[in-house]
């Protein structure tokens, strides 16, 4: 089984990578939406490759793509939304896509940051939209942004992601983690670009994490690698209490297809604060692996926690213990 983390502030040292590797890391996921592979080169050939020798380990090295996700865009500074304040999005406010201007109407609600932020929608003009904050916090650059129930037209691959293809064998990328897919034509698009770059062997895993990648999940299935149940965003797409039912249904079609399937997003969400995880969050990652995960995924529990190693100690210790007792299970049967 794969235990993949995500590079970030919390784990830029020789000695925090070194001691993810020695918990049982054995790959790491490198968020492009907010950076490129060139700005990483340091951190990649200095320190995680070396790192992961020191521990004796050949490491996955995961890069997650633009594709068609939307984000907010690069902010001077953090800034405070307060709960019942106005907030305008696009012209002379936050800077937004035009995609999401022209696309959110009167009413519909706008997530932030995998929804720790959510507006509402009180007029739109032609170059913004005028805002209620129904749910407040602090908003950071290049957070995620959804519109609840609505689907935004965008390129499966965006100019950035091609640049990021380009120079992907030099840093040794084994996989790429392609978002919001929404149906084969999306993988074909990146199995066609990576083709022309003789990347014939980085391995595709798309993201379900939008309604039309659920509709489309089969086809998707039999043109990628690996399916990833990104349940970030796939939990603003849909209402969050039908999420588990849909992971459920996710893996057991993949393991029907026998396509391996990773989860993530928040598996260990309270450690980004806190030393010892929830007894919710250990049996999510248990009965993910009885669903047949192949690969479990960190995402901000490594890249901004204050407990990192921590986090991949429960992480691969909950997952073995699964393991065992389905082994034990198969023994008996």
């Amino acid at each position: 089984m794969e235990f993949y983390g995500t590079l970030g502030g919390s784990c830029q040292s020789c000695d925090v990578l070194d001691q993810l590797f020695q918990a049982g890391m054995t790959g790491a996921r490198l968020n492009l939406s907010h950076t490129t592979l060139a700005a990483c080169a340091p951190l990649l050939k200095e320190v995680y490759q070396p790192a992961a020798r020191a521990a004796g380990v050949i490491p996955h090295l995961i890069i997650d793509l633009q594709g068609p996700e939307l984000r907010v865009g690069t902010l001077p500074a953090p800034i405070p939304l307060e709960e019942g304040s106005q907030a305008i999005l696009g012209e002379g406010g936050i800077p937004v896509p035009t995609a999401v201007v022209k696309a959110a109407q009167v009413g519909h609600s706008i997530s932030l940051d995998d929804s720790a932020l959510l507006l509402e929608v009180e007029a739109a003009e032609p170059a913004r939209l005028l805002c209620r904050v129904r749910q407040g916090g602090l908003l950071k650059s290049r957070k995620s942004l959804a519109i609840l129930g609505v689907e935004v037209d965008s390129p499966a691959l965006t100019q950035a992601d091609l640049d990021n293809l380009d120079v992907a064998a030099s840093f040794g990328v084994t996989h790429i983690l392609q978002p919001f897919v929404r149906g084969k034509e999306d993988v074909l698009a990146l199995r066609r670009a990576l083709e022309e770059r003789g990347l014939d062997r980085v391995q595709i895993m798309a993201k379900i994490e939008n309604r039309r990648g659920l509709e489309h999940l089969d086809e998707i299935a039999a043109a990628a690698d690996q399916i990833c149940i990104a349940r970030g965003d796939l939990g603003n797409a849909i209402p969050l209490w039908e999420l588990p039912g849909i992971q459920k249904d996710i893996a057991r079609r993949c393991r029907g297809a026998k396509v391996p399937f990773c989860l993530v997003t928040q598996l260990l969400w309270s450690m980004e604060e806190r030393p010892v995880p929830t007894r919710a969050e250990v049996s999510d990652i248990y009965n993910g692996v009885l669903d047949g995960a192949a690969s479990l995924m960190l995402t901000g529990e490594t890249a901004a926690g204050k407990y990192p190693v921590q986090a991949m100690e429960y992480l691969v210790k909950t997952a073995r213990s699964a393991l065992q007792d389905l082994e034990r299970a198969r023994e008996e049967a």
